[in-house]
Order: structure tokens, then sequence, then C-alpha cells
């Protein structure tokens, strides 16, 4: 393997494949794309909700907490409580 630093050296593309790496590079394009779509549109509902009276952190919470299952949210708030009775609220 003496050779290979002189093969990347004199051809910087060896061993690489040109057109899957541009595939990836367009793909992952297309995604941030569709990404910044998606959070331009969660922006929008997220305004919605204040518009109509709502507070939009506790509308993203509630998001996340409907994520958990039964368990996962009862511990949550009982490690909340707790924390919340050691702080004296």
């Amino acid at each position: 393997m003496e050779n290979a630093p002189d093969l990347v050296m004199t051809n910087p593309t060896a061993g690489l494949d040109s057109q899957q790496l541009l595939s990836f590079v367009q793909r992952i394009e297309k995604l941030n794309e569709d990404k910044a779509a998606i959070e331009a549109d969660l922006k929008e509902v997220l305004d919605e909700a204040k518009s109509a009276g709502f507070d939009k952190k506790y509308v993203k919470e509630i998001v996340k907490l409907r994520k958990l299952d039964s368990d996962e949210l009862d511990e949550q708030d009982e490690l909340m409580a707790m924390y919340r009775r050691a702080a004296g609220l």
C-alpha cells in the first residue's frame, strides 16, 4: 500500500464514485429544503395557536409530552413535583 498516497495525490477522486456522491448531496439538499418548508409550516401553526389565545410555549410542551408513553409521563410528573417541592415552589 506504499503507492496509495501517490495515487490519491495524482487522482484526488480515486476510489470515489462521483455520481453516488452527487446523488447523496442532492438528496441532502432536497431534505434541507423540505425541512425548511416544514419549519415554516410549524411556525405558521404556532402563530395561529397564539392568535387563538394559546401560549406557544405550552402548546410546544404538550406536543413534546404527547410523544411520551404513560409511564414516562407519570415519571416526569413525579420528578417535576419532587423538584418543585425541593425548591419550595
